[in-house]
């Protein structure tokens, strides 16, 4: 496929500490936080939040295969969130936390079904993966005070109890694919 620039969409939880760690990662051209899988048009974060909207909080990541795998991508999204809560992620509770892999090409589809079978399969999670696997649809980019958020709000008190760990999680895990 060369090197062309793929992008994939995860939600983790929050967006901004998942955004937190993607954007300590090598290879990835572009990490935005927004919205995606739901019914609205144009979802605002009082949509989100409220639970009408269907939409999930995700980032999308634009990465070049060369540099870093779609699988490498997967291994450091089921590290930093627990794939087995359904709708939550430690206080995080709603539609809008929800586990999940949403794709951009039928390959991608093909790899994050076999990977959550495999890591289900392995008896490496205490309880059953619930990640919602599924093409990318109806996504949305949210509003700009969230992009970038835990770089611009380093002292909010959710990002030091939340974001905070999962970075330092990542690096010391993922060394080999954390940015210099």
């Amino acid at each position: 496929m060369g090197s062309a620039t793929q992008t994939l969409v995860l939600g983790g939880g929050c967006f901004w500490c998942t955004e937190s760690v993607f954007l300590q990662v090598r290879g990835l051209t572009q990490v935005e936080s927004g919205y995606s899988n739901g019914q609205a048009s144009q979802p605002t974060y009082e949509m989100v939040c409220s639970g009408t909207s269907g939409h999930n909080e995700v980032v999308r990541l634009a990465f070049d295969p060369q540099q870093i795998s779609l699988t490498e991508l997967l291994e450091i999204f089921f590290l930093i969130h627990d794939p087995t809560t359904l709708n939550r992620q430690g206080h995080d509770v709603g539609t809008q936390y929800r586990s999940a892999i949403y794709c951009t090409t039928p390959e991608q589809l093909q790899a994050a079904q076999a990977m959550v079978q495999s890591l289900d399969a392995s008896g490496d999670f205490d309880k059953p993966i619930v990640t919602e696997v599924q093409m990318l649809s109806n996504y949305a980019r949210a509003e700009e005070y969230h992009q970038n958020f835990f770089a611009k709000n380093p002292g909010q008190g959710y990002c030091l109890a939340v974001a905070a760990p999962k970075v330092a999680k990542f690096k010391k895990t993922f060394a080999r694919l954390a940015k210099p």
